[in-house]
């Protein structure tokens, strides 16, 4: 009997693991198929089958899956990476496996079309212009009226999004995004958009069922940096089933509804106000947290979607799972980063992750690649998570140095950024 495979399409740094972990707990052989098997550092500490293929092309991935076929029984094809999950949706569907809707998910990454069906659907929304150019920028700044968040047409993570508060800083950021270096694989175009006001949260959906709702907060802005987040958010039954009633009609105005979907919010004066519809699971350590709260493994229940076994999506505990992010301060070299082994200690800690190591250049971006680390934490009361939270992360410490001069050691400060950058992409 040939052995059963489940073909992971690329990666990333936080859910590439769950899925490799995840896979193998069910009796499946994870391979991986990536344009860099070397980025993906989760290759190293489990044994992983990783081949090297040109993800953006499906004939090179209806290729290489032909060729693995010969040894292998393909269960089930799946990814942790928005950038790639339309092809993953073409692939199942020429191998007659099940999986998304790849049209779906390629109007639902454009956000300017995403925007455009929310709106047709009657779903509460940011006012929004697009623009291709920095007269279109400053045009519909002035007719949203400022301050605007100014952010790439297509895009993740928070890259390249920024509030923009007069007219300078519009102008500013519209010819940094249109000079096209913030993304190598975004839009030209710029989406301007009323700037929401109010709590974050997000809701973690499986297929049509809503899973849970999570709280989150921001660093300073204008960028918009997780600090952290919670599961459950502390909402009434009414304010729960506004946010779960939104969400279901984002789905059906996007034609979605197979497997994870994560959905942003801002609660306004209008009530919940949707920011985004993410056509994948939320990034980060949030798995984990839903887990850890309600006794769901997202990661888990996607794969076994993924492989056309049947899932539970029925909740098995009641806690409050929180995540607290350790953002740099400044740009310069990672001296040292230590104590992780004593918060992980902490009772009620569940998950201490440190991202850089010592010596790595760091470049704050103003989007999720400033985090260097997470703690995760659970208890059966928020209060109680919260101490257990500000006790470990207290523990951790690092230290970052400034970038030697021109002429320090023979290496200049323009050569710390470019290998940042590099380390930056090689992480992704």
């Amino acid at each position: 009997m040939a052995i059963r495979a489940l073909i992971l399409i690329e990666g990333t740094r936080s859910n590439g693991p769950l899925y490799v972990k995840a896979a193998q707990r069910l009796g499946l052989h994870p391979i991986t198929l990536s344009a860099d098997p070397a980025r993906y550092d989760y290759h190293a500490p489990v044994s992983v089958e990783a081949i090297r293929v040109n993800t953006d092309k499906l004939e090179a991935l209806i290729h290489e899956c032909s060729l693995l076929r010969a040894t292998y029984e393909i269960a089930g094809i799946t990814s942790a990476d928005e950038l790639v999950y339309a092809t993953v949706g073409k692939l199942c569907r020429h191998l007659n496996l099940p999986g998304p809707n790849p049209e779906s998910v390629e109007r639902c990454c454009n956000k300017f079309t995403q925007r455009q069906l929310l709106a047709e659907a009657g779903v509460p929304i940011p006012a929004y212009h697009l623009a291709a150019n920095a007269t279109e920028v400053e045009r519909a700044g002035a007719e949203i009226g400022l301050p605007v968040i100014v952010k790439p047409a297509v895009g993740h993570g928070s890259i390249g999004v920024r509030l923009c508060r007069d007219a300078d800083e519009l102008a500013e950021h519209a010819a940094y995004l249109l000079g096209g270096k913030h993304m190598s694989r975004s839009s030209p175009k710029i989406l301007v958009e009323e700037f929401a006001q109010g709590p974050y949260y997000s809701a973690d959906i499986m297929g049509n069922e809503v899973i849970g709702i999570a709280a989150g907060d921001f660093g300073p802005l204008p960028h918009f940096v997780f600090r952290g987040y919670s599961h459950p958010a502390p909402l009434n039954d009414g304010d729960f089933k506004r946010i779960a009633d939104v969400s279901l009609s984002c789905l059906r105005a996007l034609d979605l509804g197979w497997g994870p979907t994560n959905i942003e919010f801002r609660w306004t004066k209008r009530g919940p106000v949707v920011i985004e519809v993410n056509p994948r699971l939320a990034g980060g350590p949030n798995p984990r947290l839903v887990q850890l709260a309600y006794g769901v493994d997202l990661v888990t229940e996607h794969i076994k979607l993924a492989i056309g076994e049947e899932w539970n999506l029925s909740r098995r505990q009641s806690n409050v799972a929180a995540a607290r992010f350790l953002i740099a301060d400044r740009d310069g070299v990672l001296d040292w980063i230590s104590n992780g082994d004593h918060a992980a200690a902490v009772p009620g800690v569940a998950e201490v992750a440190l991202y850089v190591n010592a010596k790595t250049p760091i470049v704050r971006k103003g989007d999720y690649q400033d985090r260097i680390g997470h703690v995760v934490a659970a208890s059966p009361s928020r209060t109680q998570t919260a101490g257990i939270l500000e006790r470990a992360v207290d523990l951790i410490d690092w230290s970052i140095s400034p970038f030697p001069t021109l002429g320090e050691k023979g290496q200049s400060a323009a050569s710390h950024l470019q290998a940042a950058a590099q380390a930056v992409l090689q992480k992704r």
